[in-house]
């Protein structure tokens, strides 16, 4: 069995904490927070370092094997964490990743399938050009018969603020290859990712 590694690293910000703390303080300021409250001295730091984290992605090694099986029945990973922020409001929305293929001449190592999910998912971003950009990066590097990805997640901008949708949630899916172009493929992916039945 071949096994191939490659260090993946996607495009990581240039932070400068110290002026993210600065400007965490002249935000909140602005808006009337009174940082002077003991219990606030620390606020602009923590904020900073806390968006810091949400908008920085973890390098990761992908490794895949060869199918020396030949297996070539659905894998997928169902209920992955997701948390990304919003790009239009820069409040989090979070939710799970459904995330299958239809293996080819390469495997994935499973816990890669999460931290590709978790590449795209930092930084700003909306939910459906997170759902394609997961789709389109696993084509790309596994050359896969087909890929599914369906995202299900909870927005903050709309259930805390504007129209208060409490409860609320949003599905995006990609399909690709197999899964898009035949129906029970896709209706086994769909039924075994636990969003719908085959027909």
């Amino acid at each position: 069995m071949t096994i191939t590694a490659k260090h993946v690293t996607h495009t990581r910000p240039t932070r400068d904490l110290d002026a993210a703390t600065d400007a965490a303080a002249g935000f909140l300021a602005a808006l009337g927070v009174d940082l002077s409250n003991e219990g606030l001295h620390e606020t602009p730091a923590r904020m900073a370092r806390a968006y810091a984290e949400l908008l920085t992605p973890r390098e990761f090694t992908l490794t895949t094997f060869d199918n020396d099986e030949g297996y070539d029945e659905l894998v997928i990973a169902r209920g992955i964490p997701i948390r990304s922020m919003c790009e239009h409001h820069l409040l989090p929305f979070v939710g799970v990743a459904h995330v299958g293929y239809l293996p080819n001449a390469r495997i994935l190592g499973l816990s890669k399938l999460a931290r590709v999910v978790e590449m795209f998912a930092h930084g700003t971003q909306v939910q459906e050009r997170l759902t394609k950009q997961i789709a389109d990066w696993l084509t790309r590097e596994l050359q896969p018969n087909g890929v599914g990805v369906v995202i299900d997640a909870e927005h903050l901008c709309m259930t805390l603020r504007g129209v208060q949708a409490v409860g609320a949630r949003t599905t995006t899916s990609t399909m690709l290859g197999a899964l898009r172009d035949d129906a029970r493929s896709r209706a086994e992916f769909l039924a075994a990712a636990g969003i719908g039945r085959p027909n």
